[in-house]
């Protein structure tokens, strides 16, 4: 959706309890839902101000936080 957060928490309820604890005990996850946050307020920012970009940008931002979030989906799957 345009202009809309998505944050990963939000995006698999279901494993709430596994985000938070792999956020505190794996150093390699926490790194990632980091970079996924950076990535998705950057996405934001762009979308919700109309800040001016080309749209090469912000496709690489979208298309790095789909493979950021296909990551730590991974990992939270195999716990």
């Amino acid at each position: 959706m345009y202009g809309v957060r998505h944050h990963f928490q939000e995006e698999f309820p279901n494993f709430s309890g596994t985000i938070s604890s792999l956020k505190k005990s794996d150093p390699q996850f926490a790194t990632l839902l980091s970079r996924y946050d950076e990535t998705d307020k950057k996405i934001y920012g762009i979308e919700a101000q109309s800040r001016p970009v080309t749209d090469d940008y912000v496709e690489f931002l979208k298309k790095e936080r789909l493979r950021l979030k296909d990551r730590l989906y991974s990992m939270i799957t195999k716990r």
